[in-house]
């Protein structure tokens, strides 16, 4: 599944082509992708024809682009409504040539740019678990003046956000009462974060996967945040992860963050830092991987 850096990669593509741009006609050629969608597909079309893109914009794994009347563009609220984007498994967001069809496109939207002239924004999702669905936007807790769309108002702040609150994240982790990793995999305490960088932040931090959060000291989870922060931008830097062609930035081109691994999917090889084996254990319906020395059980 896509996480914090695939979804940043997909949203700074988007943003010079979108931001001003108009949708012109929106066909929906599959209802599947509406679900998180309050209404019918003849609603999602009608509200969103005509109007206008704003900055996209980002929380966690959820995209989303301010949506305006096109002769209102300079004069949009901020809590009015935006077109919210879930990638979900296989979800792609690809910007085409109003010539270039792609296969798997469940949703489309014809753009017409000031700048870039007419485009075209393909939803493309091979299982059908991403979405997409026009949604109200309101106030944050923490920044009244910021909104979020109503669906992603209980996600919490991911660590590259501006705002996020390193003092109040050190003191729920320890407060959490489960394992260092679940605290990671919750997107109410920490979005942004999935399997594969959960794995690679717990290798560099050195701490196992299944220890229990009031275990750890402060030093400790001080360290594990900063490495998460570190392997977000790596990632970032090398257009995120991808294993196949189910994630594609919006050029459908692939990232190459897959080559920089040191524990996700190495299970049987070497351990980079101590030469122990990696190891692949059960984990939610998932797996875990690390190294039984270097991330010893504390």
């Amino acid at each position: 599944m896509p996480e914090l850096p695939e979804v940043e990669v997909v949203r700074a593509g988007l943003e010079p082509a979108v931001t001003g741009a108009t949708a012109a006609s929106v066909t929906v050629f599959d209802e599947r992708s509406l679900r998180r969608h309050e209404g019918p597909s003849e609603d999602f079309i009608d509200r969103l024809t005509g109007r206008a893109f704003l900055t996209p914009q980002r929380r966690g794994k959820f995209m989303w682009l301010p949506l305006a009347d096109s002769a209102e563009v300079d004069k949009a609220e901020a809590h009015g409504e935006a077109l919210v984007t879930h990638l979900g498994m296989s979800g792609q967001v690809l910007l085409r040539d109003r010539s270039t069809d792609d296969r798997l496109t469940r949703i489309r939207i014809e753009l017409d740019h000031p700048d870039h002239g007419a485009l075209r924004l393909n939803f493309v999702d091979q299982r059908i678990f991403g979405s997409m669905a026009i949604d109200s936007m309101l106030p944050t807790v923490d920044q009244p003046a910021l909104a979020v769309p109503s669906q992603v108002a209980h996600i919490a702040r991911d660590p590259l956000d501006p705002f996020f609150d390193d003092a109040k994240f050190l003191r729920s982790l320890k407060a959490k009462r489960t394992t260092v990793k679940r605290a990671l995999l919750d997107q109410t305490l920490i979005s942004g974060v999935g399997n594969i960088y959960a794995d690679e932040a717990l290798w560099a931090a050195r701490v196992h996967y299944n220890q229990p959060t009031e275990t750890l000291s402060r030093a400790k989870a001080v360290l594990l945040l900063a490495e998460v922060r570190a392997v977000f931008a790596k990632a970032l830097a090398e257009g995120g992860t991808s294993f196949d062609t189910q994630y594609l930035n919006v050029n459908g081109e692939s990232g190459y963050f897959a080559h920089s691994l040191n524990v996700y999917g190495q299970q049987g090889r070497a351990c980079p830092r101590c030469g122990r084996e990696v190891v692949r254990e059960s984990f939610m319906n998932r797996g875990s991987h690390f190294c039984p020395k270097c991330q010893r059980r504390r």
